[in-house]
Protein backbone atom coordinates (compact mmCIF):
# COMPACT_ATOMS: atom_id res chain seq x y z
CA UNK A 1 0.00 0.00 0.00
CA UNK A 2 2.60 2.34 0.78
CA UNK A 3 4.19 1.68 -3.01
CA UNK A 4 1.10 2.50 -4.11
CA UNK A 5 0.72 5.35 -2.48
CA UNK A 6 4.46 6.71 -3.40
CA UNK A 7 4.07 5.68 -7.11
CA UNK A 8 0.89 7.93 -7.07
CA UNK A 9 2.63 11.09 -5.21
CA UNK A 10 4.87 10.46 -7.91
CA UNK A 11 2.86 10.73 -11.26
CA UNK A 12 0.45 13.30 -9.63
CA UNK A 13 -0.17 16.05 -12.26
CA UNK A 14 2.13 14.53 -15.01
CA UNK A 15 0.52 14.80 -18.74
CA UNK A 16 1.82 13.47 -22.19
CA UNK A 17 4.04 10.74 -22.88
CA UNK A 18 6.63 10.20 -19.92
CA UNK A 19 8.81 8.87 -22.26
CA UNK A 20 9.05 12.22 -24.46
CA UNK A 21 12.28 14.17 -24.51
CA UNK A 22 11.03 16.70 -22.51
CA UNK A 23 10.18 14.94 -19.69
CA UNK A 24 13.51 12.93 -19.61
CA UNK A 25 15.09 16.09 -19.40
CA UNK A 26 16.50 17.05 -16.02
CA UNK A 27 14.19 19.09 -13.87
CA UNK A 28 16.79 21.80 -13.66
CA UNK A 29 17.28 22.21 -17.17
CA UNK A 30 13.11 22.62 -17.62
CA UNK A 31 12.91 25.22 -14.83
CA UNK A 32 15.73 27.57 -16.16
CA UNK A 33 14.56 26.85 -19.86
CA UNK A 34 10.72 27.69 -18.83
CA UNK A 35 11.49 30.58 -16.06
CA UNK A 36 12.98 32.14 -18.67
CA UNK A 37 11.06 32.05 -21.93
CA UNK A 38 8.42 33.45 -18.87
CA UNK A 39 11.02 36.12 -17.71
CA UNK A 40 11.50 37.13 -20.84
CA UNK A 41 7.90 37.50 -21.92
CA UNK A 42 7.19 39.59 -18.92
CA UNK A 43 9.83 42.54 -19.21
CA UNK A 44 9.29 43.00 -22.45
CA UNK A 45 7.26 45.86 -23.50
CA UNK A 46 4.27 46.25 -25.39
CA UNK A 47 4.15 46.92 -28.70
CA UNK A 48 6.80 44.08 -29.55
CA UNK A 49 5.27 41.81 -30.32
CA UNK A 50 7.56 39.01 -31.79
CA UNK A 51 9.24 38.54 -28.84
CA UNK A 52 5.60 37.35 -27.38
CA UNK A 53 5.25 35.06 -30.58
CA UNK A 54 8.80 33.64 -30.03
CA UNK A 55 7.75 33.17 -26.49
CA UNK A 56 4.60 31.00 -27.46
CA UNK A 57 6.41 29.27 -30.20
CA UNK A 58 8.96 28.23 -27.99
CA UNK A 59 5.82 26.61 -25.63
CA UNK A 60 4.42 25.01 -28.30
CA UNK A 61 7.60 23.13 -29.42
CA UNK A 62 7.49 22.13 -25.73
CA UNK A 63 4.00 20.75 -25.73
CA UNK A 64 4.44 18.99 -28.89
CA UNK A 65 8.05 17.10 -27.71
CA UNK A 66 6.06 16.03 -24.65
CA UNK A 67 3.08 15.07 -26.25
CA UNK A 68 0.81 17.36 -24.09
CA UNK A 69 -2.64 17.93 -25.29
CA UNK A 70 -4.41 20.89 -25.86
CA UNK A 71 -7.43 19.21 -23.51
CA UNK A 72 -4.44 18.87 -20.48
CA UNK A 73 -3.15 22.38 -21.07
CA UNK A 74 -6.51 23.89 -20.73
CA UNK A 75 -7.60 21.96 -17.44
CA UNK A 76 -4.67 23.48 -16.23
CA UNK A 77 -4.99 26.95 -17.50
CA UNK A 78 -8.63 27.78 -16.89
CA UNK A 79 -7.95 28.09 -13.08
CA UNK A 80 -5.54 30.74 -12.64
CA UNK A 81 -5.91 32.60 -16.46
CA UNK A 82 -9.37 33.84 -16.41
CA UNK A 83 -9.65 35.46 -13.44
CA UNK A 84 -6.35 37.20 -14.33
CA UNK A 85 -7.52 37.99 -17.59
CA UNK A 86 -10.73 39.19 -15.80
CA UNK A 87 -8.68 41.58 -13.95
CA UNK A 88 -7.00 42.73 -17.04
CA UNK A 89 -10.09 43.60 -18.80
CA UNK A 90 -10.83 47.21 -16.79
CA UNK A 91 -7.14 48.58 -17.89
CA UNK A 92 -8.34 49.97 -21.06
CA UNK A 93 -11.13 52.11 -19.44
CA UNK A 94 -8.61 53.64 -17.11
CA UNK A 95 -5.57 54.02 -18.60
CA UNK A 96 -5.92 56.82 -20.93
CA UNK A 97 -3.57 57.95 -24.24
CA UNK A 98 -3.56 57.36 -28.02
CA UNK A 99 -6.86 57.58 -30.17
CA UNK A 100 -10.03 57.19 -28.19
CA UNK A 101 -12.82 54.54 -29.37
CA UNK A 102 -16.41 55.13 -28.29
CA UNK A 103 -17.95 51.69 -27.21
CA UNK A 104 -21.67 53.25 -27.03
CA UNK A 105 -21.71 55.55 -23.10
CA UNK A 106 -17.87 54.09 -22.67
CA UNK A 107 -14.33 55.52 -23.77
CA UNK A 108 -11.65 53.47 -24.58
CA UNK A 109 -8.21 54.86 -24.77
CA UNK A 110 -5.62 53.18 -27.73
CA UNK A 111 -2.78 52.81 -24.94
CA UNK A 112 -4.79 51.31 -22.45
CA UNK A 113 -6.07 48.57 -25.24
CA UNK A 114 -2.56 47.83 -25.65
CA UNK A 115 -1.54 47.61 -21.96
CA UNK A 116 -4.48 44.70 -22.27
CA UNK A 117 -3.12 43.07 -24.45
CA UNK A 118 0.64 42.98 -23.43
CA UNK A 119 -1.07 41.75 -20.19
CA UNK A 120 -2.92 39.20 -21.56
CA UNK A 121 0.07 37.80 -23.69
CA UNK A 122 2.61 37.94 -20.48
CA UNK A 123 -0.37 35.95 -18.51
CA UNK A 124 -0.92 33.51 -20.97
CA UNK A 125 2.68 32.75 -21.42
CA UNK A 126 3.91 32.53 -17.75
CA UNK A 127 0.44 30.62 -17.13
CA UNK A 128 1.60 28.16 -19.69
CA UNK A 129 5.13 27.95 -18.56
CA UNK A 130 3.70 26.92 -15.05
CA UNK A 131 1.61 24.53 -16.58
CA UNK A 132 3.91 22.60 -19.13
CA UNK A 133 6.83 22.04 -16.02
CA UNK A 134 4.01 21.11 -14.03
CA UNK A 135 2.90 18.70 -16.79
CA UNK A 136 6.08 17.18 -17.72
CA UNK A 137 7.97 16.85 -14.20
CA UNK A 138 6.86 15.55 -11.42
CA UNK A 139 6.38 17.99 -8.17
CA UNK A 140 9.37 15.72 -6.15
CA UNK A 141 11.72 16.16 -9.49
CA UNK A 142 10.80 19.52 -9.49
CA UNK A 143 11.61 19.66 -5.61
CA UNK A 144 14.85 17.95 -6.11
CA UNK A 145 15.95 20.49 -9.35
CA UNK A 146 15.17 23.60 -6.67
CA UNK A 147 17.53 22.17 -3.72
CA UNK A 148 20.11 21.43 -6.42
CA UNK A 149 19.74 24.82 -7.45
CA UNK A 150 20.39 25.96 -4.29
CA UNK A 151 17.40 27.42 -3.55
CA UNK A 152 16.81 27.30 0.88
CA UNK A 153 16.10 24.38 2.14
CA UNK A 154 13.43 25.35 4.27
CA UNK A 155 11.33 26.72 1.47
CA UNK A 156 11.97 23.05 0.04
CA UNK A 157 10.73 21.51 2.47
CA UNK A 158 8.12 23.26 3.41
CA UNK A 159 6.39 22.50 0.00
CA UNK A 160 7.24 18.59 -0.03
CA UNK A 161 5.72 18.23 3.15
CA UNK A 162 2.86 20.18 2.02
CA UNK A 163 2.61 18.32 -1.38
CA UNK A 164 3.28 15.20 0.71
CA UNK A 165 0.44 15.36 3.11
CA UNK A 166 -2.28 17.78 1.69
CA UNK A 167 -4.09 14.48 0.31
CA UNK A 168 -3.48 13.04 3.74
CA UNK A 169 -5.76 16.27 5.42
CA UNK A 170 -8.07 16.27 2.69
CA UNK A 171 -8.95 12.44 3.22
CA UNK A 172 -9.72 13.94 6.95
CA UNK A 173 -12.04 16.02 6.05
CA UNK A 174 -13.49 13.92 4.11
CA UNK A 175 -14.06 11.96 6.59
CA UNK A 176 -15.18 14.43 9.00
CA UNK A 177 -17.46 15.80 6.59
CA UNK A 178 -18.92 12.16 6.29
CA UNK A 179 -19.04 12.05 10.26
CA UNK A 180 -21.31 15.13 10.27
CA UNK A 181 -23.87 14.05 7.55
CA UNK A 182 -23.96 10.44 9.43
CA UNK A 183 -25.06 12.53 12.37
CA UNK A 184 -27.47 14.27 10.78
CA UNK A 185 -25.99 17.66 10.19
CA UNK A 186 -27.88 19.60 7.73
CA UNK A 187 -26.95 23.38 8.24
CA UNK A 188 -29.79 25.69 7.34
CA UNK A 189 -28.84 28.65 8.38
CA UNK A 190 -25.76 30.85 9.59
CA UNK A 191 -26.66 30.01 13.35
CA UNK A 192 -26.11 25.88 12.91
CA UNK A 193 -22.87 26.81 11.28
CA UNK A 194 -20.65 26.45 14.55
CA UNK A 195 -19.93 23.20 14.02
CA UNK A 196 -17.94 24.41 11.26
CA UNK A 197 -15.54 26.14 13.50
CA UNK A 198 -14.96 23.38 15.87
CA UNK A 199 -14.97 20.99 12.70
CA UNK A 200 -11.50 23.14 11.91
CA UNK A 201 -10.55 23.27 15.25
CA UNK A 202 -10.52 19.49 15.54
CA UNK A 203 -8.67 19.74 11.87
CA UNK A 204 -5.55 21.63 12.79
CA UNK A 205 -5.16 19.24 16.51
CA UNK A 206 -5.33 16.31 14.26
CA UNK A 207 -3.26 17.29 11.36
CA UNK A 208 -0.42 18.95 14.75
CA UNK A 209 -0.51 15.83 16.18
CA UNK A 210 -0.29 13.36 12.97
CA UNK A 211 3.13 16.00 11.75
CA UNK A 212 4.35 15.73 15.00
CA UNK A 213 4.87 11.80 15.02
CA UNK A 214 5.43 11.89 11.43
CA UNK A 215 8.92 13.52 12.39
CA UNK A 216 9.48 11.62 15.72
CA UNK A 217 9.19 8.60 13.05
CA UNK A 218 11.74 10.64 10.01
CA UNK A 219 14.09 11.05 13.10
CA UNK A 220 13.95 7.56 14.03
CA UNK A 221 14.88 6.72 10.35
CA UNK A 222 18.32 8.93 10.23
CA UNK A 223 16.47 12.19 8.83
CA UNK A 224 19.33 14.94 9.77
CA UNK A 225 17.36 18.11 7.73
CA UNK A 226 17.90 16.85 4.20
CA UNK A 227 15.95 13.96 2.40
CA UNK A 228 17.78 11.55 1.16
CA UNK A 229 17.78 10.89 -3.22
CA UNK A 230 17.96 7.99 -4.36
CA UNK A 231 18.94 8.96 -8.08
CA UNK A 232 21.00 12.13 -8.14
CA UNK A 233 20.56 14.38 -11.05
CA UNK A 234 23.16 14.90 -13.54
CA UNK A 235 23.26 17.49 -17.03
CA UNK A 236 23.46 15.82 -20.01
CA UNK A 237 23.99 16.75 -23.36
CA UNK A 238 20.41 17.28 -24.19
CA UNK A 239 19.69 19.36 -21.02
CA UNK A 240 22.44 21.72 -22.38
CA UNK A 241 21.01 21.97 -25.65
CA UNK A 242 17.86 22.30 -24.36
CA UNK A 243 18.52 25.44 -22.37
CA UNK A 244 21.16 26.68 -25.16
CA UNK A 245 18.63 26.73 -27.62
CA UNK A 246 15.76 28.43 -25.16
CA UNK A 247 18.37 31.21 -24.31
CA UNK A 248 19.54 31.83 -27.94
CA UNK A 249 16.12 31.79 -29.45
CA UNK A 250 15.16 34.58 -26.88
CA UNK A 251 17.43 36.49 -25.73
CA UNK A 252 18.54 38.47 -28.88
CA UNK A 253 15.06 38.96 -29.68
CA UNK A 254 14.66 40.58 -25.96
CA UNK A 255 17.95 42.99 -26.37
CA UNK A 256 16.78 43.80 -29.91
CA UNK A 257 13.23 45.32 -28.74
CA UNK A 258 15.25 47.02 -25.73
CA UNK A 259 17.43 48.86 -27.89
CA UNK A 260 14.49 49.26 -30.55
Amino acid sequence: MGGLCNHSLELTGLAGNPASPVHRLDPRAKIVGLVSITIVAVSTPPRHWPVYVACATALAAVAMLGRVGVGDIWRRTRVVLPLILFVAIFVPFLRTGGAVYDLGPIKVHEAGLLVLAAVAAKATIGTLSAVLLGTTTTFPAVLHGLEAMRLPRTFVLIAAFMYRYLFVIVEEVARMRQALASRGYRPRNALQAGALGRVATALFLRSYSRGERVYLAMLSRGYRGAMPQAVPLSLGRADIVFVAVVLASLVPLRLLAELA
